[in-house]
């Protein structure tokens, strides 16, 4: 918002077309710096300047670390970043589309987006899926742990997702990436998969509950380094490039969003009280 404020964002119904894209690239770019800036600010750190000599994931491991990134590792970022880019109408897209479709600024409508990811529902669940994976601790742990939760009614972070009704594409492709690196970590969360998804399939008979993009992705993160208060604003990285994309396309559109409602509640009194 204040990068928005600073620059001199113009509401996008002002704008045509090329100054729109123009404001969003812009902001497509300063979003990693501020991330990695604001993080090495609080741990105490000086940032560090970006390098032109590295690809968009290395540099930001690079300023979020201060070191030149393992090749393996940048790449194996840089891979999460692309497949978290885009995903349909998801809660924070369409809060950025309903925004720009007011005609606010290109940050304003980044801002709303940033707010429906700040929900654990949403963006924060990678590092909720780690921190399952710590507390179940060992194999033998993993059918009472997971039992007791699902019995009590709980969510288990990292499974299950609102638009699949089999395994995310992209789980599939991130669980082939933990297990490129290997560890006691990848071995575990492979344990972990297999269980959870056949305790939930006798628990909960026909609801098709697999891993989401969140369950490797924290186990990925994590072996490359990135510190768990940093998972879902790097999820943020790559998403401000799909959310400026809706943006502009919504921006095409003069007509703002305004769904309807349906009245559900008590009736009113009967007769009518009359007016005094």
């Amino acid at each position: 918002s204040l990068l928005g404020a600073s620059a001199g964002l113009r509401p996008v119904y002002d704008l045509d077309a090329e100054h729109r894209r123009t404001d969003a690239l812009a902001a497509c770019a300063a979003v990693p710096t501020l991330l990695t800036a604001l993080y090495r600010l609080g741990q105490g750190l000086e940032p560090v300047e970006p390098r032109e000599d590295l690809s968009y994931a290395a540099n930001y491991l690079y300023m979020l670390t201060g070191s030149t990134p393992d090749p393996a590792r940048a790449r194996a970022v840089e891979q999460y970043l692309v497949s978290t880019v885009d995903h349909g109408f998801n809660a924070s897209t369409f809060t950025a589309r309903v925004i720009a479709s007011t005609g606010a600024d290109v940050a304003a409508c980044l801002v709303g987006a940033i707010g429906a990811l700040s929900g654990p529902l949403h963006g924060g669940a990678p590092s909720r899926a780690l921190d399952t994976l710590d507390a179940i601790g060992t194999p033998d742990r993993i059918d009472p742990w997971i039992r007791q939760r699902v019995l009590a009614g709980e969510r288990i972070m990292g499974f299950g997702h609102p638009v699949y009704r089999t395994e995310d594409p992209r789980s599939r492709m991130l669980r082939s990436l933990a297990e490129s690196f290997g560890g006691p970590l990848v071995d575990l969360a492979v344990e972990v998969e297999t269980r959870v998804e056949a305790i939930l399939a006798e628990l909960k008979p026909g609801r098709e509950l697999h891993t989401n993009v969140e369950f490797y992705a924290g186990v990925v993160m994590e072996l490359c380094g990135l510190p768990r208060e940093m998972f879902t604003p790097t999820f943020c990285a790559a998403r401000v490039v799909g959310w400026s994309a809706n943006i502009l396309e919504q921006a095409e559109d003069s007509k703002i969003i305004r769904p309807a409602a349906r009245y559900v509640g008590p009736p009113p009194p009967q007769p009518l009280p009359m007016a005094s």
